[in-house]
């Protein structure tokens, strides 16, 4: 445990720090109980709830895992060396916010090029996760996407004082990364470390609730229905392994009450509907409380 409270040091559409009170009610009672002795997150994305494991319960083994390469490359660096990225990301900062709005996002750009010309050759490469973190603090709304070849294509976003080095947060992030295994790799990789005593928590690329949504565009791969109907196999597979399994997406019923997709794809787990406070659409008014889904093979509380 180290003093102080970490949170994501990534903004992530769908990201869960908001949920973290429900989810806590939610976890499984054996690891509140300390029973848990492996937790795993196959997309770990902004991490907002393996902080939150990470800092209420002691837990021996840690895995994390996710498909998008730089943001592995980006816990891999902050674990490793954090005063290394904090060093990048300080120049990053104190060169941009030195500037005029316009060539601020000249600057912007010439990041972004930057970035999409450096490739992760070795296991860690600070300025490449240096650069990661300055466009998602600098980008449009944060987000995270890349086109067909794989290249980072979110527009300049206007911040009049961004907080692009958050030197405190980060070295709290590197004390509890110490411990925790950081692999690249799907979600399938989780099954190596499955025992009777583990807890896994899927927060997969959410199903678009609207045609052209752009929270889908992590990995130039995609992540289309039958990306979700494999997973929900691969669920079914750890649960006959007895393991404990949570899993969040969208809720179809949000834009369309008859569409049961996800209710028969988990038919016969645990499933509630929680509220969350979304933008599903580019407009603002569409931002508001709308519905999310919970899978768990284990019941504790219902909401």
């Amino acid at each position: 445990m180290c003093k102080g409270i970490a949170k994501p040091f990534l903004k992530w559409a769908g990201g869960k720090g908001q949920l973290l009170n429900k989810f806590e009610e939610m976890y499984p009672q054996e690891l509140i109980n300390g029973e848990i002795d492996t937790y795993i997150e196959p997309f770990v994305g902004g991490g907002a709830v393996l902080f939150d494991v990470l800092q209420k319960y002691k837990i021996k083994k840690v895995v994390i895992v996710d498909l998008n390469k730089e943001l592995v490359n980006c816990y891999r660096c902050i674990k490793a060396d954090v005063n290394e990225l904090i060093k990048h990301l300080k120049t990053l900062q104190d060169e941009f916010l030195s500037l005029s709005d316009e060539k601020r996002k000249d600057y912007f750009l010439k990041v972004r090029n930057r970035y999409n010309e450096i490739h992760l050759n070795g296991k860690y490469d600070f300025e490449k996760a240096a650069d990661f973190i300055f466009l998602n603090k600098t980008c449009f709304n944060g987000l995270y996407r890349v086109n067909s070849k794989g290249e980072f294509n979110v527009p300049f976003g206007k911040y009049k004082n961004p907080l692009i080095c958050d030197s405190e947060n980060l070295t709290l992030i590197s004390k509890l990364l110490q411990n925790v295994e950081i692999r690249f790799g799907d979600y399938s990789i989780c099954e190596e470390y499955v025992n009777g005593k583990t807890f896994i928590y899927f927060d997969p690329p959410y199903r678009p609730l609207i045609e052209n949504s752009s929270f889908v565009g992590y990995d130039k791969s995609g992540f289309n229905d039958d990306n979700q109907k494999e997973l929900a196999e691969f669920v079914k597979k750890l649960d006959k392994q007895n393991c404990l399994v949570m899993l969040s997406n969208s809720d179809p019923k949000n834009t369309n009450p008859d569409d049961n997709f996800f209710d028969e794809l988990y038919k016969g787990f645990q499933i509630d509907r929680i509220f969350a406070k979304r933008m599903i659409n580019c407009q603002a008014d569409k931002r508001g409380d709308i519905t999310e889904i919970v899978v768990r093979n284990y019941k504790r509380r219902k909401f």
